[in-house]
């Protein structure tokens, strides 16, 4: 019986995947696997770098999976940088006027009632143009789940700042930060959904590191499955910006469950 124990037979094997630099490599590079989500058509897209909206996308469609609703399921996309994956998904997509997507998920809904129907939205086209359109789609507990992208400004339109956007934060037209007397204060568009009794679940992600991002996938799936139980309105709402950005969010938006009528 060898001497060599478990532990330096492992570190040996291993040892042989690493691929020496003293000389070019015998065979090119390969693809390893394609790791692009079934329902996502087309992986690349034109997003500002560190954008997390393609995390918040991908999560969306793997928990329209998850749940098996893929042949079920109705995408209603707003207008915002996140339109242009509407013609990249493999299910069903209907595109919403500026801020209407909530209106015509509940009439695609009433519809056609055994489908899966979910809005995407970004935090201007949501919270600035369509405020009362999510508001009175939660309160009259339609049963529909509606997303929203939240990087605190109009990222498609250049950066200006949106109902979200938290005081101090800078953008394209508050260059010394966003100020309660000249702009108001945020909305936290979360918290008041939770307060309306048509909603059944309501929670905040964020995707800016490993850690968020599992929870939130969690929150998605969740709201899904609110809405294939039945239950009414559900909603999750994730920052979708990098650190520096979310660190500024996060103290107004803060992330977590607000409400799950299952729990």
């Amino acid at each position: 019986m060898s001497g060599t124990s478990h532990h330096e037979a492992t570190e040996r094997a291993s040892m042989t995947d690493y691929v020496a630099t003293d000389a070019p490599p015998a065979a090119g590079a390969h693809l390893v696997d394609d790791f692009t989500p079934s329902l996502l058509d087309i992986g690349e897209h034109s997003l500002c770098p560190g954008c997390g909206e393609p995390i918040a996308m991908r999560a969306i469609l793997e928990a329209i999976e998850a749940v098996g609703a893929v042949s079920r399921a109705i995408g209603v996309i707003g207008i915002g940088c996140y339109t242009a994956f509407s013609n990249n998904l493999d299910i069903e997509v209907l595109q919403a006027l500026h801020g209407r997507a909530p209106s015509l998920a509940t009439g695609v809904k009433r519809a056609k009632p055994d489908t899966l129907v979910l809005t995407v939205q970004g935090d201007g086209d949501m919270v600035n143009e369509g405020l009362q359109e999510v508001l009175h789609t939660a309160a009259r507990g339609e049963n529909v789940t509606c997303f929203m992208l939240d990087n605190g400004v109009f990222g498609e339109t250049g950066g200006h700042m949106t109902a979200t956007t938290a005081l101090g934060q800078r953008t394209k037209n508050t260059l010394d930060g966003r100020d309660a007397a000249q702009h108001g204060f945020p909305i936290r568009l979360s918290t008041l959904i939770a307060d309306l009794d048509g909603a059944a679940y309501v929670a905040r992600g964020a995707v800016n590191n490993a850690g968020n991002v599992a929870r939130t996938k969690k929150m998605i799936r969740r709201a899904l499955e609110t809405q294939e139980a039945g239950l009414g309105f559900s909603f999750v709402e994730t920052p979708d910006a990098p650190d520096y950005l979310t660190s500024t969010l996060a103290p107004v938006h803060a992330p977590g469950v607000l409400k799950d009528v299952r729990a």
